[in-house]
């Protein structure tokens, strides 16, 4: 059984969040990134509320949580401050079992992992790159710039506007171009009428907190020689994680090719990395019950 609360924080942030378990038992919070929503991790709250405290929070910017106008307001310091409050309150001054992400969700773990390791006993990662791995290739890779040019896209002043027209027209092919093909549940066969619905749900709340994710941040392709993201370097100490840390990569993700996990355990030394052929960016919604049974072996550890 889902409930759903909203927390606000001091600094004056409301996050929607959605929970399995009892409050005070042992804590795991779960993280979405774009273009999904708290909702995705339904299926896996379920599966560890008889024993944990399941939080996932819709992230700012998304569904019901404060949705701040300003892309400033987007950058990494503060998507890190709104889960270090929320880890502060409702864990009660005790580190969380596993913080587990997907997507943008993961960008913003990786980093709170690496600064704050005391927040987490451990860290699970779902197709999201690390930081320095993503900058490498952002810089150097064709094949990831191309991958990534959406992100330009997505930078556009009228990129909302866009992705809303004609029932989200252009939202629906990211569940499949960033994938396998429609057929069956693995491969994009989840994305049924009801899961649109929920879907539509989040984005008639507004696209723009969104969109402001990419708008924040200097990490996409560079589009000339003085492209921000040519300018970013990452001191090691900055984003060397130093917690367990659970990778799962689905390999058939189209816009993070598995070159972004080339050299990843330079960077997180105590690592278990699980491939995953067949799977796509879209995994948490094509294979819940996998991604359960691999957060409860590295929770076991």
């Amino acid at each position: 059984m889902i409930d759903t609360f909203d927390l606000t924080l001091p600094h004056g942030i409301t996050l929607n969040c959605r929970a399995t378990g009892r409050p005070g038992a042992p804590l795991l919070v779960f993280l979405h990134g774009f273009p999904e929503a708290a909702f995705v991790w339904d299926e896996v709250l379920e599966h560890f509320g008889d024993r944990y405290r399941c939080v996932a929070p819709n992230l700012r910017g998304f569904g019901p949580s404060s949705s701040p106008a300003e892309p400033e307001q987007y950058r990494v310091k503060h998507l890190m401050a709104d889960l270090q409050a929320l880890i502060a309150q409702l864990g009660e001054g005790a580190p969380l079992e596993a913080l587990v992400a997907h997507d943008w969700g993961g960008a913003v773990a990786w980093t709170l992992a690496a600064l704050h390791p005391e927040l987490m006993k451990r860290l699970v990662i779902i197709n999201s790159p690390h930081p320095a791995l993503f900058l490498r290739e952002l810089k150097s890779s064709p094949n990831q710039q191309a991958a990534s040019a959406y992100m330009n896209f997505l930078c556009r002043p009228d990129a909302e506007k866009l992705l809303a027209e004609n029932d989200y027209a252009r939202m629906w092919p990211m569940f499949t171009n960033m994938g396998a093909a429609d057929t069956g549940r693995e491969g994009g066969g989840w994305l049924t009428e009801s899961v649109r619905d929920q879907y539509r749900a989040i984005w008639d709340a507004g696209l723009t907190g969104g969109c402001n994710y990419y708008r924040a941040s200097p990490l996409r392709p560079p589009l000339d020689a003085d492209s921000a993201v040519m300018k970013v370097e990452f001191p090691r100490e900055y984003v060397t994680v130093r917690r367990p840390t659970l990778v799962i990569w689905g390999e058939d993700d189209m816009a993070l090719p598995v070159a972004l996990i080339d050299g990843l355990d330079e960077f997180v030394p105590d690592m278990n990395l699980v491939r995953v052929p067949g799977a796509s960016h879209w995994i948490i919604h094509e294979r819940p019950a996998f991604i359960a049974a691999e957060i409860d072996k590295h929770l076991h550890r």
